[in-house]
């Protein structure tokens, strides 16, 4: 089945367009369902202006659904919810000041936010000192995590999986179904590029599993024949590759001429599902393995109803992985306010870390870090068309950082 995997919160490099900017201006007005007394207030943030503004208007397209659904179904123990747009614009000084004037000025008791790792690391400190909830929708750095439960921040949850989820479940795969034990390294050279392949050394032991080439490019380059000769030598079977969408062809259709395609294949996460790419360079993309939090053709009756959902909502358009897991994540919240019979936030961030919830995904429980231990999607290129193989979870090594 071809599936399409969303961008993930990282490398941001849309640029937002016209109608973009004007539909995040439009929605900044909180929704007047009920007198403010009367509501629960939660505060949503996402770049909504920026480059990456079209993640925002999906995570806030997301976050208006969910609370449309929960209001007319009876609302948070009988409360309407009323939400809050925060412009954090993928900026952490920016994402700040949002989440300052809607704990000061809008009163808000939980947070959810936001698509950037940085913002998301600049917040949590603030709503340490100020006892709001805040549950991270959609970044991925592994330092929220850390930092949060026993790491310090006990008002830090993340409903998303993280780096080394995605490291460690890709890695898994290859060893495992694949066969394959040795791997060269062709990634960006970047905190993203580098902190993934970091995070994959952490797990190379438990699968018997070594790195016989190691290298890192820069943005813009283009002659990848000299690294791909060596990586030719090196008896590897397979490259993992955490880097740039426009460099994945470049590299395929260079493994073309090196020989190497059919015989190593590409794993980690730089959008081999791209049709642009697997067209240049078909017999260099089959097999290739990714892992994605959330994609739109996920066979499951709850996902079904959730795109529909959607696609009626918002004239037919699919959602993104930003557009579901700011859904999903204003749901989970009220479901914890269930649980715990009650709006108080102290009383729902006790309930977060116990309860189970059964999400799109499959089910949710928090480790003592407050990270949800969720499951990711793992597809592969066969036959020039990605292929859905399932979903895979594994458990965090947690360690120094």
């Amino acid at each position: 089945m071809p599936i399409q995997v969303p961008a993930r919160a990282r490398g941001l490099v849309f640029a937002a367009g016209a109608a973009v900017a004007s539909f995040a201006l439009s929605c900044l007005v909180a929704h007047p369902a009920m007198a403010q007394s009367d509501a629960a207030r939660i505060g949503i943030v996402s770049p909504n202006t920026g480059a990456a503004a079209r993640y925002g208007a999906f995570a806030w397209r997301g976050a208006q659904l969910a609370r449309d659904e929960i209001n007319a179904a009876g609302g948070m123990n009988g409360k309407k919810i009323e939400l809050f747009q925060g412009d954090s614009q993928c900026i952490p000084t920016e994402g700040v000041s949002s989440v300052q004037r809607m704990i000061a000025q809008d009163k808000v008791r939980f947070v959810i936010g936001d698509v950037c790792s940085s913002v998301t690391i600049a917040m949590q400190p603030v709503v340490e000192n100020a006892g709001v909830l805040l549950i991270n929708a959609a970044s991925s750095n592994p330092d929220i995590t850390y930092k949060a439960g026993v790491g310090g921040y006990k008002w830090s949850f993340r409903n998303y999986p993280t780096d080394e989820n995605r490291a460690s479940i890709v890695l898994k795969y290859a060893t495992e179904e694949k066969k394959i034990k040795k791997f060269a390294v062709l990634s960006v050279d970047s905190d993203y590029g580098r902190g993934a392949i970091a995070l994959t050394k952490k797990y190379l032991g438990d699968f018997g599993a070594e790195i016989v080439s190691e290298d890192y490019y820069k943005d813009k380059e283009a002659d990848f024949r000299p690294v791909l000769a060596n990586i030719r030598r090196s008896g590897a079977g397979a490259i993992i590759m955490y880097g740039l969408a426009d460099t994945t062809p470049i590299i395929a259709r260079q493994m073309v001429e090196a020989g190497l395609a059919g015989k190593v294949i590409l794993i980690g996460s730089a959008e081999f599902n791209n049709p642009a790419a697997i067209k240049i360079a078909p017999t260099a993309l089959n097999g290739a393995v990714e892992a994605a939090a959330y994609v739109p053709e996920w066979d499951t009756p709850k996902n079904h109803e959730f795109v529909a959902a959607y696609g009626k909502a918002y004239a037919g358009e699919t959602p993104n992985v930003h557009a579901y897991a700011y859904w999903e994540t204003l749901r989970l919240v009220v479901a914890a306010a269930k649980q715990a019979n009650s709006d108080n936030q102290d009383d729902i961030r006790k309930a977060l870390s116990t309860m189970t919830y059964e999400g799109v995904m499959g089910k949710v429980t928090f480790d003592d870090h407050n990270q949800a231990n969720l499951p990711m999607i793992l597809f592969e290129i066969v036959d020039g068309k990605p292929v859905i193989k399932g979903t895979f979870n594994t458990q965090i090594k947690y360690s120094a950082r």
